[in-house]
């Protein structure tokens, strides 16, 4: 099998419902007697996580169950969400750019300069999309010689 170990904060590879039945497979096969060693090589699992899936199931069958995975932990609380958001009604000229237009890359810097945190500039384009629900916009050039007063009459 492979010759690496998962750290504790690793979870294995595969779906909530693939984890669960390999757990429950161990455990039915060091119920009949099968060596630890053997059921550990062939699940590709450590001997300690049979025991403890073991001793979970003489307790609750339900204990082994799998989650969803939870996904990576965002670098930006709620609460630091929504401090950019009203970073970003302040303007861009507030934070020192010679225009109020906000770019990812202004966004970028914004948050790390503010908290630390350093994104990649695509990244702060979702931030802004969905969390945010900022949409994405051109802004529009107007020609030079555009006259406002003879437009307006």
């Amino acid at each position: 099998m492979c010759g690496f170990r998962l750290s504790k904060d690793m979870r294995p590879v595969g779906t909530a419902q693939e984890l669960e039945r390999r757990r429950r497979d161990a455990v039915e096969l060091m119920r009949r007697g099968e060596s630890p060693t053997v059921v550990a090589r062939t699940l590709g699992v450590g001997r300690t996580s049979l025991y403890r899936w073991l001793a979970l199931a003489e307790n609750s069958p339900e204990a082994l169950a799998a989650g969803p995975h939870p996904g990576p932990r965002p670098r930006l609380t709620d609460q630091q969400l929504r401090e950019v958001q009203r970073l970003l009604l302040e303007g861009a000229r507030s934070h020192g750019w010679p225009d109020d237009l906000w770019s990812a890359g202004r966004v970028a810097e914004l948050v790390r300069r503010r908290f630390g945190v350093g994104y990649h500039v695509e990244h702060v384009r979702k931030i802004l999309r969905r969390p945010l629900r900022w949409s994405s916009q051109r802004p529009q050039r107007k020609a030079r010689q555009r006259d406002e007063d003879r437009i307006a009459h």
